[in-house]
């Protein structure tokens, strides 16, 4: 096997546990082996994904080692950014602060200081009539993460750079389809419009097309780096649990387990399409020339991130944010030490058992 191989990356989102996300790709970047050709986003994971590149794009055309340290910079500061942001929201009055907290994932600012579970203890359709709208809450439709993104990244020079294709997704207001932003369409406002979570945030607005966070229909969009990209190999940076053997009970952990149905629900249809053209193509009824037999790969925190609850989701303090990254970066290690041998040969998720159901029918030389 080559040394080194040419990956495409799909970064999920998941408010501050995007923070794991960082410490994956510091490890990947740090480790030197694998170099990456594509790079999809939503919410967390588009933030990621943008800043990641940023980093390519201020080192375009050193050398390689060049690039992957000023990609590792750039993820840095931002995460450290985020962090100097909430302590800075933290120290102004509640009354006048623009609640930077939610901003990846809570939803606390619609109750004043009402949690995720005392606001569940009302019914779902009761809770929603009686809150107040963004359009009421804040009707300038300030948002600070905006301005903090268009300070950190540098978006005209991400457009044109040729080192990494990234894809940010968000959902279309208008009929709840994927909207893919890329090249020059690559802005803040696509950043933002895949992190608008509507119960906090006004939709964005985009060439005339409203939009809400991308995680109602991609978390994250696989289908550009398969259409858009060469690279067979995609590593997925996982941070929402598919399963949970536990039945949830208290209202807290049925809205996050609500929660992580909705958002996984897109990435599970993907896996299935990708699992079908997989089996035609090993019955022989798909034209192999046209046709891309891809191959996931995984990395998560596994047991150990979902013993962080959802509403951790919401907090961006300095010491939740550098947990998270020092576990992203040890689930990294531990999967280029056991899994990179299947990069360019195979599947290394068994998307049938991971993410598909039994009535899926088996075809021989399925998935490992």
């Amino acid at each position: 096997m080559n040394s080194q191989h040419i990956v495409n990356l799909a970064l999920q989102g998941g408010g501050s546990h995007g923070a794991f996300t960082w410490g994956v790709l510091d490890a990947l970047l740090e480790d030197g082996r694998i170099s990456f050709e594509g790079v999809s986003g939503t919410s967390a994971g588009a933030m990621n994904a943008v800043a990641m590149a940023h980093g390519f794009a201020q080192a375009d055309k050193k050398s390689a080692l060049a690039m992957r340290e000023a990609a590792r910079q750039s993820l840095k500061d931002f995460w450290d950014g985020v962090i100097s942001m909430n302590a800075m929201q933290n120290s102004l009055a509640h009354a006048h602060r623009v609640p930077f907290d939610i901003l990846f994932g809570g939803m606390a600012a619609l109750t004043g200081a009402h949690s995720p579970a005392q606001m569940f203890s009302e019914s779902i359709g009761s809770l929603w009539t009686s809150a107040i709208s963004p359009y009421q809450s804040n009707p300038l439709d300030i948002n600070p993460l905006k301005q903090f993104l268009e300070r950190q990244i540098d978006f005209d020079r991400l457009a044109t750079c040729e080192a990494m294709k990234v894809f940010v997704v968000a959902t279309k207001v208008s009929d709840g389809k994927a909207e893919i932003f890329s090249g020059q369409r690559l802005t803040a406002d696509a950043v933002m419009a895949s992190a608008c979570l509507p119960t906090v945030f006004q939709a964005v607005e985009i060439e005339g097309e409203h939009y809400w966070d991308g995680g109602y229909s991609g978390n994250p969009a696989i289908h550009p780096l398969i259409y858009a990209c060469q690279s067979r190999d995609v590593v997925l940076v996982q941070i929402n649990p598919i399963r949970r053997d536990s039945l949830p009970k208290t209202s807290a952990d049925i809205l996050d387990r609500l929660n992580e149905m909705t958002f996984n629900a897109a990435l599970i249809a993907e896996m299935r399409a990708i699992d079908f053209v997989k089996r035609l193509l090993a019955e022989g009824k798909l034209d192999p020339t046209r046709y891309k037999d891809v191959l996931m790969h995984r990395i998560d925190g596994g047991e150990e991130l979902e013993a962080y609850s959802a509403a951790s989701k919401s907090q961006t303090d300095a010491h939740l944010i550098y947990q998270l990254r020092d576990l992203g970066k040890t689930c990294a290690e531990q999967w280029l030490q056991t899994q990179r041998q299947y990069l360019g040969v195979s599947c290394s998720v068994n998307i049938a058992r991971d993410y598909l159901d039994d009535l899926r029918v088996p075809v021989g030389g399925g998935n490992r």
